[in-house]
């Protein structure tokens, strides 16, 4: 088979399945169903992303204005400002705790 998908169609044009070559059937079944799993990023990828933090000057902000939080010294706007920096740190956390998962099933 020259292409590594064709596609099966009935009598209306309809696809309704797909012939894949070997390899990239075994590549997409040896593939775990994992949701959790970040695929498409390289060993040495996932350790770099695993390691991440964020940018020193939004950490300089962050540290800041939680400070000046504490001391209810914030505006409106200083608070949807930290509000934005804390969902970063929240989703980088999520995406860093996602890779260590990925990395831990490739060991």
């Amino acid at each position: 088979m020259s292409e590594s998908l064709q596609y099966i169609t009935n009598q209306e044009g309809e696809q309704v399945g797909v012939l894949l070559d070997m390899e990239t059937y075994r590549r997409l079944v040896s593939l775990p169903s994992d949701a959790e799993i970040l695929s498409g990023l390289s060993l040495d990828e996932l350790p770099a992303l695993a390691d991440s933090m964020l940018a020193p000057t939004a950490q300089t902000q962050l540290s800041e204005l939680l400070a000046r939080n504490a001391e209810n010294q914030l505006c409106t706007e200083e608070i949807a400002v930290l509000n934005r920096l804390l969902t970063q740190v929240d989703q980088l956390n999520i995406l860093k705790t996602r890779a260590r998962y990925t990395l831990n099933l490739h060991s």
